[in-house]
């Protein structure tokens, strides 16, 4: 009798993986072929399967350098986002203080925020203090985003550890760094994977700020893929093979977490 509802409900998960998977391979589809083939008509595969595009990308400075940029300022906003957010979460789940719950709330008013409202501010400082086109302006601002987010997670896991385990580790005489680092911080770690997660994939995929707060030297690949326009007209080939490059660290994060955002769905405020 549950077979019918059962052959429905498969029907609809096949539909929905074609659905969610063929924009990826059809970019991937994309990335093999020439961009007389690309604009001359419709084909489900290469033709004139060619790995030209990538060579560009791998080999063009001006390409690969894009990703290099990318990869450190993410990786030094992750870094920043964690470190500051642990504290910052732990005291508001251990601790009631005057306006903590308002300074909770304003701390998710700043990622419920438009990039663009503080792009002008941090136009201006940056400029000021000399900062802009380098890959330490684009993580710092990104820290306005991502701390909020990395406490929200971090403090839903810490309020699900009991209370008991710091009183136990006090009276045992650990000082509190070291108990932090070597019982506490190994109780959350699905929660600082899964904070680290969402981190890295608002850090890689934000094109606003990285793109206004650099120019040449600390230039991300999301800003050199807007432009791939020429005298020719758009390289299509080129910018999808860009496009499946950008889907690989992502896809890497995601298989070293996958565990830990399992359980973040499952415990953390995710």
């Amino acid at each position: 009798m549950n077979k019918p509802k059962f052959q429905k409900r498969s029907v609809f998960l096949l539909l929905y993986i074609v659905f969610a998977l063929l924009p990826i391979y059809w970019m991937i589809n994309m990335s093999f072929k020439t961009n007389n083939e690309i604009v001359a008509g419709f084909s489900l595969f290469p033709e004139h399967f060619t790995w030209a595009n990538y060579h560009t990308i791998l080999t063009d400075p001006s390409w690969y350098t894009g990703y290099i940029n990318s990869l450190i300022y993410v990786a030094i906003n992750t870094l920043i986002s964690i470190t500051v957010a642990l504290p910052a979460a732990y005291a508001f789940s251990r601790y009631s203080f005057l306006g903590d719950k308002h300074v909770f709330f304003w701390l998710l008013t700043n990622r419920m925020t438009p990039p663009a409202v503080f792009l002008l501010p941090f136009f201006q400082l940056y400029t000021t203090v000399g900062l802009m086109d380098t890959h330490l302006a684009v993580a710092l601002a990104h820290l306005l985003f991502n701390v909020p987010l990395a406490v929200w997670i971090l403090e839903g896991f810490m309020s699900g550890i009991p209370r008991e385990i710091d009183e136990t580790a006090h009276i045992d005489g650990y000082s509190f760094p070291r108990f932090f680092i070597r019982i506490y911080i190994p109780l959350i770690k699905a929660g600082v994977g899964v904070a680290a997660f969402f981190c890295f994939m608002f850090s890689w995929v934000e094109l606003l700020l990285a793109r206004t707060l650099t120019s040449v030297n600390a230039k991300p690949i999301v800003a050199i893929m807007t432009r791939t326009v020429s005298a020719s007209g758009m390289d299509w080939a080129t910018l999808a093979a860009a496009g499946v490059l950008t889907i690989v660290p992502g896809a890497i994060v995601i298989w070293f977490v996958r565990n830990y955002i399992a359980k973040g769905f499952a415990m953390g405020r995710v």
